[in-house]
């Protein structure tokens, strides 16, 4: 289980995997601690991008639940 300091490691790790990504849309979303869990929101133009804003933050944070609460608009 992740708690405190590790799961604001993973919530920055994570940010910074979408403000890197090649796709801009993913740049603006936002990452947020939840309990034990990662929590992605904000909305982009497609199921394809919310996918892969899910795939970019599962890759570094790897065996953290991931909730994702982007809206498609």
């Amino acid at each position: 289980m992740v708690v405190g300091q590790a799961i604001c490691e993973l919530r920055q790790r994570a940010r910074s995997a979408l403000a890197g990504s090649a796709v801009f849309e993913l740049r603006d979303l936002r990452i947020e601690a939840c309990d034990e869990a990662l929590l992605i929101s904000g909305t982009v133009s497609s199921f394809y991008h919310k996918q892969l804003a899910q795939e970019a933050v599962r890759a570094v944070c790897n065996g953290t639940k991931i909730v994702n609460s982007i809206r498609v608009g």
